[in-house]
């Protein structure tokens, strides 16, 4: 058998996550999913993803990323996921189950240990790092059960580029302004996706492949991600006064895209993939 065990620091002092675990939640993680897909399938076939190999996706959330690993790998190979809520890990495997992908399976771990027989060929992640104390820490520890010439491959969102595309329009700045702020009061790394590449070469990957790209997604995905927030907002004390009625925010913020006759901003998306050098351990 063969341990993985993150660092103290990695495994078990995380962030707050401040979108919370709730059905709805849930929902958003999967919507947002949709839109993501297309830019993490690329991801995966340029880093060398593909039949027979067995990858392990951390903070696998509701399955997302797994089910397009697992079909990227096919019958012959294997996902493993690991994800700390066990409500998340229920319905990722239910997900997986009803549709008929058989080699996934979901681990619920803080990132303190997964056991396997052999090496993964690749461990992959989206939106995660970010919610870790030390990212640099975590990969370097899971390069480790990485087989050499193995691949690592993550993607984060850049958060800078969202403020600056909401800034002219005073709703979508304000309610973009607030998402960030209560994401950095709940420890979040706000800047990690501009940093990916250090954040590789720190943990003693070479440099990677590296590349960010504008997102076009739904309208829905400002006002779902702070109704999902909202309990930790009100748990940090933060004014939710700027936004106005949550009931119609939703409306007033496509209102706002239209009148400046403009697109919905959304964070752009930082992709970074490295192999394992040969001859590491």
């Amino acid at each position: 058998m063969v341990a993985y065990a993150a660092s103290m620091t990695a495994g078990r002092s995380t962030s707050q996550y401040a979108l919370g675990s709730s059905d709805a939640e849930h929902e958003r993680l999967i919507r947002q999913a949709a839109w993501l897909a297309t830019h993490t399938e690329k991801l995966f076939r340029e880093a060398g993803i593909g039949q027979g190999q067995r990858v392990l996706d951390i903070g696998s959330g509701v399955g997302d990323v797994a089910l397009i690993a697992a079909r990227m790998v096919g019958a012959s190979g294997e996902v493993i996921g690991i994800e700390r809520d066990s409500r998340s890990v229920v319905r990722a495997s239910a997900r997986m189950a009803e549709a008929g992908l058989l080699n996934v399976s979901f681990t619920q771990s803080d990132l303190a240990q997964v056991s396997s027989d052999s090496s993964f060929d690749a461990v992959v992640g989206r939106y995660i790092l970010m919610f870790l104390p030390d990212p640099v820490a975590v990969l370097r520890s899971l390069s480790r059960v990485v087989r050499p010439g193995g691949v690592i491959a993550f993607q984060e969102p850049d958060w800078g580029s969202f403020l600056e595309q909401a800034a002219r329009m005073p709703l979508w700045s304000a309610g973009a302004s607030l998402l960030v702020e209560t994401f950095q009061r709940s420890g979040t790394n706000t800047k990690l996706g501009p940093a990916l590449s250090r954040v590789f070469q720190e943990a003693g990957l070479p440099a990677p492949s590296t590349w960010s790209d504008t997102l076009v997604g739904s309208e829905r995905w400002l006002p779902d991600c702070l109704h999902s927030v909202r309990p930790r907002m009100e748990q940090l004390d933060i004014s939710l006064e700027r936004l106005g009625d949550f009931e119609t925010l939703s409306e007033r913020l496509d209102a706002e895209v239209n009148a400046f006759n403009t697109t919905t901003p959304l964070p752009n998306l930082a992709s970074a993939w490295s192999r394992k050098p040969a001859g590491s351990m």
